[in-house]
């Protein structure tokens, strides 16, 4: 029903700033929460960051607030993250994410039911 497509990866130094995209194929309405979590090497994967409406809702991980900002164009069935600041720490495969319709965007894998093939970020020091 719903595929999605992450691209914007890359490797980059400490400091440096990255924009990852999530392209959608397939019907994705406004409703719909979509997020962004990561996986590091011998860890397991973490939430990043969810947005709802585009300006009313947006949550996101304690290690990441400040640098990172979520966005979504819904014309475009499109998901963002823009990454500022980065750090080694921030190293990981990077994967969107897209709820059922009328999910409270939320910290939860669980709540999500369409997944990315993911991107890898690297952040070197």
């Amino acid at each position: 029903q719903v595929q999605l497509v992450e691209s914007g990866g890359g490797l980059v130094q400490a400091g440096d700033s990255l924009r990852l995209s999530c392209a959608a194929s397939g019907r994705v309405f406004s409703s719909n929460a979509m997020a962004w979590f990561r996986q590091a090497p011998g860890k397991e994967r973490e939430f990043v960051a969810a947005i709802g409406w585009t300006g009313t809702s947006a949550v996101y991980a304690d290690s990441v607030k400040g640098r990172f900002t979520i966005s979504r164009d819904h014309a475009k069935n499109t998901e963002y993250l823009q990454m500022n600041s980065l750090k080694p720490e921030d190293t990981a495969v990077y994967y969107c994410a897209v709820s059922p319709t009328g999910v409270w965007p939320n910290s939860s894998d669980r709540s999500y039911e369409y997944w990315g093939q993911g991107t890898q970020v690297t952040v070197s020091s």
